[in-house]
């Protein structure tokens, strides 16, 4: 058996040429908005990632095929399709060998990203230790996978919805370093700042990709989260989201919504309670953290 890896024709070129190359998920595209805001979406963030010099690899699998970079017309039939698994470690590898069509989260997106030599990867915010986790074990797998595959994530911290602290607790304990850009602070999605310290502070691309190279010189397995803060006229002040997600999260308690099914209830609620502003800002962090991974990903490549 071979792995059925796809490149996409820009993908394929950057490799050869040696060119920076980001990573980029899809979940956002299936699970984060309709269509065809989810394409439009999709498009804008991987022309910013040209746009800083860099190439975007938009990673899904489509039809059992694990494909590193999405053309224009993949791109329009993921953004439209129906019933897509949204896949982790635990099913990355199922949905392939079954021929089934699968948007990657932050995991698999990682695991992805690693195979095909891709050592940088932008997304909005990472998976974490949910509200409630000392009862129901809800941990994302992300913070596992950042402990084991050695890719840099870039994201504006973990998703505000779920218990930061506790987060910041099992990303310390699993040894994964946790960079803030530019500031102490470690941020909150929606809002640059919280009222947690961020573990590290890093202040540039060439710094971060030095740490990055540094841990594989020391034979140290894992990645890096690179907390990068939403752009200031686009952020949500925590005296406004907060009540936002208090009452969302008493909402999805209400009617047992668990599991995968947390998450996007609950952007779905703060979506309609924020009047869409919370969808703004996301679009906003994610466009922020593809150009600072572009950054990073051009100090890889030593351009």
């Amino acid at each position: 058996m071979t792995l059925p890896l796809h490149f996409s024709d820009e993908v394929a070129a950057a490799r050869d040429a040696g060119a920076p190359i980001v990573a980029l998920e899809s979940t956002i595209i299936t699970h984060g908005m309709p269509f065809p805001q989810n394409v439009e979406t999709a498009r804008a963030v991987e022309a910013v990632i040209r746009e800083n010099g860099a190439v975007p690899a938009t990673i899904a699998v489509l039809d059992g095929q694990l494909h590193i970079g999405l053309n224009d017309e993949q791109l329009d039939a993921l953004g439209q399709a129906k019933g897509v698994a949204k896949l982790s470690r635990a099913d990355m590898a199922a949905c392939i060998a079954t021929g089934g069509t699968g948007a990657t989260t932050v995991a698999a997106t990682m695991i992805a990203a690693h195979l095909a030599g891709i050592s940088v990867f932008a997304t909005g915010g990472i998976g974490g230790v949910h509200r409630g986790a000392e009862t129901s074990f809800d941990i994302s797998a992300d913070l596992r996978e950042l402990s084991k595959t050695p890719v840099t994530v870039v994201a504006a911290g973990a998703k505000a919805i779920l218990d930061l602290p506790k987060t910041l607790e099992v990303l310390e304990t699993l040894g994964v370093p946790v960079i803030a850009y530019g500031q102490d602070s470690f941020p909150a999605f929606w809002s640059r700042v919280s009222d947690l310290s961020a573990p590290l502070r890093m202040d540039s691309a060439d710094q971060i990709a030095s740490a990055a190279k540094t841990r594989a010189l020391m034979g140290l397995e894992g990645g890096q989260l690179i907390a990068n803060p939403i752009p200031v006229e686009a952020e949500i002040p925590r005296e406004v989201i907060t009540p936002v997600i208090e009452e969302a999260l008493a909402a999805a308690e209400a009617e047992g919504i668990s599991a995968k099914n947390v998450t996007p209830y609950l952007l779905d609620r703060i979506f309609h309670a924020t009047e869409g502003a919370s969808l703004a800002a996301n679009i906003a962090l994610v466009k922020n953290n593809a150009r600072l991974a572009s950054q990073i990903a051009r100090a890889f490549a030593g351009v």
